[in-house]
């Protein structure tokens, strides 16, 4: 096919060939006879050489026109399918999200959304990668993410990368993790004051997280002894539990799991974090992404109330 063939031009031309004339092209395409063939001398002017033989009830195709009808027909399959896959994707009958969530998020909330994005639309396939907040923004902005949920506690500015959208969508409570047998353990929903428990040892999380513990002691009035440090809030309730220390931990965190040998209290001074859905730019113009995003948002509900 010569260079810069018009592709328009190539379905008009595939018109005429099934019609078998100019007017019954232009009869079909709902144009002017003269459109038609001034479309068609435009064509062979491009193709160098004749694609029709002109007759007086009609046209019947030269060899090199029956060569060009294969591809125009091709063109016009690969065209169709296109359409129909664009449509598909529009409409929500597929799509994919690849999504990063911090853990206790990827615990709780997000397989909620995921259903309730499933429930909604079953041809949207969503990808979870667990990533804390960092990961994920680098997920982000290397193009391996859609759509991140993400957390800052309170005092923390947020981290930021060009070109990236971020919304706050809820609150995640944190409390006070102690083992059963503290003496602070009972005491219902009275906040207990941190400064009683200011020669406790401590358990510290991620860096975001053992920040912000630092951050609450001083305000306080004490700096924590921490003694152990891990990401895993299992690992840190098992900890807790033999005694080892006590804690601080967010409520997506005691959602996903609680064991049975710690007790769960508010403090008194105890800000909750907050909850972001981070994407890039351009994403909320995939339906997908703004379907999923949707869901999200739906499933925190609660925690914005």
């Amino acid at each position: 096919m010569p260079q810069g063939m018009d592709v328009h031009r190539l379905l008009v031309f595939r018109e005429i060939a099934r019609a078998g004339s100019v007017a019954g092209a232009a009869r079909t395409l709902g144009w002017t006879q003269p459109a038609v063939s001034q479309h068609l001398r435009h064509l062979e002017r491009q193709a160098g050489t004749a694609l029709v033989l002109r007759r007086p009830r009609g046209v019947r195709l030269t060899e090199a026109g029956e060569v060009l009808l294969r591809h125009a027909d091709a063109i016009a399959v690969r065209l169709h399918a296109a359409a129909d896959d664009l449509a598909a994707l529009v409409q929500l009958r597929e799509g994919t999200v690849r999504l990063a969530a911090f853990p206790s998020a990827s615990a709780t909330v997000v397989p909620a959304a995921m259903s309730l994005l499933g429930r909604r639309h079953p041809g949207v396939d969503v990808r979870l990668r667990e990533a804390e907040p960092p990961e994920a923004l680098a997920l982000l902005a290397a193009g391996e993410a859609d759509l991140a949920v993400t957390f800052a506690h309170a005092g923390q500015e947020p981290d930021e990368q060009p070109g990236l959208v971020r919304t706050a969508v809820g609150e995640d409570p944190v409390r006070l993790v102690l083992p059963r047998s503290h003496p602070h353990a009972a005491g219902g929903d009275e906040p207990v004051d941190l400064r009683t428990l200011a020669a406790e040892k401590w358990i510290a999380g991620c860096a975001r997280c053992a920040a912000s513990l630092l951050r609450t002691c001083r305000e306080a009035g004490f700096t924590p002894d921490v003694r152990h440090g891990t990401d895993d809030y299992v690992v840190t309730q098992a900890l807790i539990a033999r005694g080892l220390g006590i804690g601080l931990l967010p409520r997506l965190a005691l959602d996903a799991f609680t064991a049975p040998g710690v007790a769960v209290r508010p403090a008194a001074g105890l800000l909750p974090r907050t909850l972001h859905l981070v994407h890039p730019r351009e994403a909320d113009q995939i339906p997908a992404v703004r379907a999923a995003v949707r869901a999200l948002r739906d499933t925190l509900a609660p925690a914005r109330g």
